[in-house]
């Protein structure tokens, strides 16, 4: 072998060597998530008793950003800390709790108060 096919040789190995481990590293990281969302639509972070065991899943980087797109905490996780209490949904309209539309707004800002949420723009629902 040539020292230039030596040469190419070497540089191409170290290019291989250099994509596998990253993708080993996005594999890891795919594998790995910090919260999972079942198909039934139950968050669960690292200290859920069914996050090992939860297979068929949607990765979240966190417990908020999981129960915005829908999710619930699971049982014994801390509902109150991941759950708005003032929904302002796509489309303008402030929900809080006792709105029929709360559970099925699933797009929304999230405010403390009502009050908040219509002087940022929003409006009550129509009842």
């Amino acid at each position: 072998m040539t020292y230039r096919a030596a040469t190419h040789f070497t540089l191409a190995t170290l290019l291989a060597f250099s994509l596998s481990m990253a993708h080993a590293a996005d594999k890891k990281e795919a594998t790995d998530p910090v919260v999972k969302k079942s198909d039934a639509g139950i968050c669960h972070d690292k200290t859920s008793t069914s996050f090992g065991n939860t297979k068929k899943f949607t990765s979240f980087a966190s417990m908020d950003e999981c129960v915005k797109s829908g999710g619930r905490p699971a049982a014994g996780q801390p509902a109150a800390a991941a759950e708005p209490i003032v929904k302002k949904s796509d489309s303008g309209i402030c929900h809080d709790k006792n709105s029929t539309s709360y559970e099925r707004t699933k797009k929304f800002t999230e405010y403390k108060t009502v009050d908040e949420c219509v002087k940022s723009g929003g409006t009550l629902p129509k009842k």
